[in-house]
């Protein structure tokens, strides 16, 4: 990996001396604590790469009850006290916008009571630079943006705009008086997660030669490599930039000590092999997969299926089952560039209030069941194959309870499950992932040189697999993987399978360097374990 100079190394020495902090400061007695609040914050709390073993998950969602009958954190604090394993998260308006004390107060308290973790959502922060006059009209030479003045409704930022506007911006979103009354309200927070919407506009490294700025420092020609790493570059100086700004505003000193930023899709490119122009979404160079780790404390990164009629779906290849394959590389590479990156998915079932955008609407024209069971079994699927800190289950910001609890519950109710299981807790803190090498993962396009024998394929051969060679739209009926605990002959394994059209009776499964087991699998999913000892495949509960 790339040595870290300058600005870039001091950004990320600060992120690692956080890391150590949470890792080891200060936790309050269990006497203050009910059972589920100290496995949420214990968890929250524990590295990536303590000896107790990887970190269970954690839920949340997207949808912060900005409207009423939504997923308020008065809704979220009486889940807690049912059991669910949930990081309370709360909206953050933007500065200047009024937010009801209400809102916030009641939830706020309860948590300190807890010492829960906290999390806040909100729009990108940069934002601001955009569509604030007294940015968005600069002149060009110290315009945060391309242009100084743009003809589109948000502009391009510019990776090459002086840097002490993003910190200025950034200090903005925490100076104001709702942050100074949280703080108050709950002054020792063990860890304050601010997640942005991270959807900016930015320049892309392809249309460096439209930046007069760039053509200025760097002149015409460079290649492709060469534009990726400055940009890429520039963008590490300018997020944290935007952090410190936010870090510095803060009163109470572990709030400033505890806060981490996150940024949805701040990790490598969904598309990654799926076709041949998938490094337009990218900022790849030679030993970087991504400059963002180094850029943020974490990753919010995408998962789940698009509502769009023509799109992916949970039951082909073009699939996040599959596409996520490529996460197992990627978090491996974001903890060896950031070793504290907090990585969790953003999970999607699809559903608009659009009908003609709607997944569900568009799984029941084509005779399908679109049941929070199956949206269950794909959620599954994916925590298993990446293992995130977190599963963050999407939601726009006008969905009700009444309209999408059931769904946001089978990704609670996803994680609640590791917690009741010895079995599954154990896999997940110890296991190793099974890679399957009998076949290559299909997303083979433009792979980079130091990549192309890294493992990207976990999906078991089936019985019911279909012939290769497999495409985008191939239907797998059954996605199965497995991981194994312990060396040859005293393995075991669990296998995690579930089959999104329905149920499937006397499914054979191989399980490399195993054999064979058969399982009745349904869209929900199902997990057997799986013993070298005395070969049975027994399932659980």
């Amino acid at each position: 990996m790339k040595l870290l100079a300058g600005r870039r190394a001091g950004a990320l020495s600060g992120a690692v001396l956080l890391c150590l902090f949470l890792s080891f400061g200060p936790a309050r007695g269990a006497e203050t604590l009910g059972k589920t609040g100290e496995d949420i914050t214990g968890e929250a709390l524990l590295p990536d790469n303590s000896k107790a073993g990887r970190p269970l998950p954690l839920a949340a969602s997207w949808n912060a009850g900005q409207k009423p009958g939504g997923f308020s954190p008065d809704y979220q604090m009486a889940r807690i006290g049912r059991g669910s394993h949930l990081l309370p998260w709360f909206y953050l308006p933007p500065p200047g916008w009024a937010f009801q004390d209400e809102y916030y107060e009641s939830a706020i308290k309860k948590a300190a009571k807890l010492h829960l973790p906290l999390s806040f959502l909100s729009t990108q922060w940069e934002s601001l630079l955009g569509y604030l006059p007294q940015y968005r009209h600069l002149p060009s030479e110290i315009n945060p943006n391309v242009r100084a003045t743009i003809a589109r409704d948000i502009p391009e930022l510019s990776p090459f705009g002086p840097v002490e506007l993003w910190r200025r911006v950034g200090s903005r979103w925490t100076a104001t008086p709702l942050l100074k009354k949280l703080q108050q309200w709950y002054p020792d927070p063990p860890l304050v997660l601010f997640i942005s919407n991270n959807e900016q506009p930015r320049l892309g490294w392809w249309e460096a030669e439209q930046s007069n700025r760039f053509l200025a420092r760097y002149g015409h020609g460079k290649s492709d490599a060469f534009k990726r790493k400055v940009i890429g570059d520039a963008w590490i100086d300018r997020y944290r930039a935007l952090q410190g700004g936010m870090r510095e505003e803060l009163v109470t000193p572990v709030w400033k000590k505890n806060a981490r930023f996150i940024g949805f899709n701040a990790f490598g490119s969904p598309n990654f092999g799926r076709t041949g122009d998938w490094m337009r979404d990218s900022l790849y160079i030679p030993n970087r997969f991504e400059p963002w780790p180094l850029a943020w404390d974490g990753a919010s990164a995408p998962s789940g299926v698009d509502g769009a009629p023509v799109s992916n779906s949970d039951y082909t290849v073009f699939s996040p089952q599959v596409f996520e394959m490529n996460y197992v590389f990627m978090s491996k590479e974001a903890l060896r560039l950031n070793p504290c990156f907090w990585l969790e998915l953003s999970v999607w079932d699809g559903h608009e209030s659009d009908p003609s955008k709607d997944k569900r609407s568009v799984y029941a024209s084509l005779g399908q069941v679109y049941s929070p069971g199956r949206y269950a079994g794909m959620v599954r699927f994916c925590m298993w194959l990446v293992r995130p800190r977190l599963v963050r289950d999407f939601r726009f910001w006008d969905d009700t309870v009444s309209n999408s609890g059931a769904y946001f519950m089978a990704v609670a109710d996803s994680v609640d499950m590791i917690y009741r299981n010895p079995t599954l807790r154990r896999f997940w803190r110890f296991a190793r992932l099974v890679e399957n090498p009998g076949r290559q993962n299909p997303y083979q396009a433009d792979i980079p040189e130091e990549y192309r024998n890294t493992g990207r394929w976990f999906l078991l051969d089936t019985s019911l697999d279909p012939p290769g060679p497999w495409t985008m739209t191939t239907t797998p009926p059954v996605f199965a993987l497995a991981l194994v605990l312990g060396e040859q002959p005293h393995r075991e394994w669990l296998v995690y399978a579930h089959s999104p059209l329905g149920q499937r009776d006397n499914v054979g499964i191989n399980i490399p360097e195993y054999g064979s087991i058969t399982v009745t699998v349904g869209p929900s999913g199902n997990f057997y374990r799986v013993t070298e000892k005395n070969g049975e495949a027994r399932p659980l509960s």
